[in-house]
């Protein structure tokens, strides 16, 4: 059965919205899966498996001012240079008119211009990855702009000490020893596991004391037996639940957030559910905190 191509209770027009859903079926620097541009129309699909209330949350999204603006036009075999001017000239659009953006991809590449947008506009503000990969490589396969390559983009971007990471797992040693040397601030998932999802989360948050938020979920810093169809599955992942716990614990200082590198021709539907789960949930958690 095929659904309607917007995310299920996204029924407001965009002049009435507050937060503004958009897709970027980008996937031009994959490493190791591609497929990821399929996600934004997976994921809309699987959101109508899920009733309008939510539980957890206690929010009926038909209550919340939702726009699905659709898949920005990003075509196959597009350079990062034409991806990266779409997504940021969208973004100032969004941000121009008092609007949240909630961006759905796509492989991770597509965080860089958002960043870029928001700082633009002159916002301050700290970013917060949710990973399994460093992402601190200066070029990967002599390519700056791989999806391997953002977090140092990002921090090109806002300065690295303004970023952090939860739930790494995966990088080379130079990243590791650079990153370290330069002080950007990582947890990895093995002592998100020994000390709990809610010390790494007071980590960052005492790090960056109050200031506002733009959040990035890679799905792949879910363990693959929980989101399999991801781009770069690492096993040892943090949980489902943990993700949770960690929007919740954000959202009051969230100005925006991605969720990207669900893969979907490598799983039967599980991780574009789950995504689409967390987004609900995600949209619920910052509506309580900015209706």
């Amino acid at each position: 059965m095929r659904f309607p191509n917007y995310f299920a209770d996204a029924e407001k027009g965009f002049k009435d919205s507050k937060y503004v859903l958009f897709g970027v079926p980008y996937d031009e620097t994959g490493s190791f899966r591609r497929g990821t541009k399929k996600a934004p129309h997976e994921i809309r699909q699987a959101s109508w498996n899920f009733e309008p209330y939510d539980l957890l949350t206690g929010v009926d999204l038909r209550d919340v001012r939702l726009h699905d603006y659709g898949d920005l036009e990003i075509g196959a075999g597009d350079d990062p240079s034409r991806m990266k001017k779409e997504v940021k000239g969208f973004v100032h659009r969004i941000l121009d008119n008092k609007k949240v953006p909630i961006a759905i991809g796509g492989e991770h590449t597509i965080t860089v211009p958002i960043v870029g947008a928001f700082a633009e506009a002159e916002e301050d503000f700290v970013v917060v990855a949710l990973d399994a990969h460093l992402d601190f490589k200066d070029v990967y396969e002599n390519n700056p702009e791989s999806h391997a390559c953002v977090i140092r983009r990002l921090s090109e971007i806002l300065g690295v000490e303004n970023i952090a990471i939860l739930g790494v797992r995966s990088g080379t040693r130079e990243e590791f020893k650079e990153g370290e040397k330069s002080g950007l601030l990582y947890v990895n998932s093995f002592e998100m596991k020994q000390n709990g999802v809610k010390w790494a989360v007071k980590r960052v948050l005492q790090r960056f004391s109050g200031r506002k938020i733009y959040l990035t979920l890679d799905v792949d810093v879910i363990d693959p037996a929980y989101a399999p169809g991801v781009s770069t599955p690492e096993p040892f992942g943090i949980s489902q639940f943990d993700v949770l716990e960690c929007i919740k614990a954000f959202a009051s200082h969230a100005v925006g957030m991605d969720i990207v590198e669900v893969c979907p021709p490598y799983d039967k539907g599980e991780t574009s559910l789950l995504a689409a789960k967390i987004i609900r949930f995600a949209i619920g958690e910052l509506w309580k905190h900015n209706p």
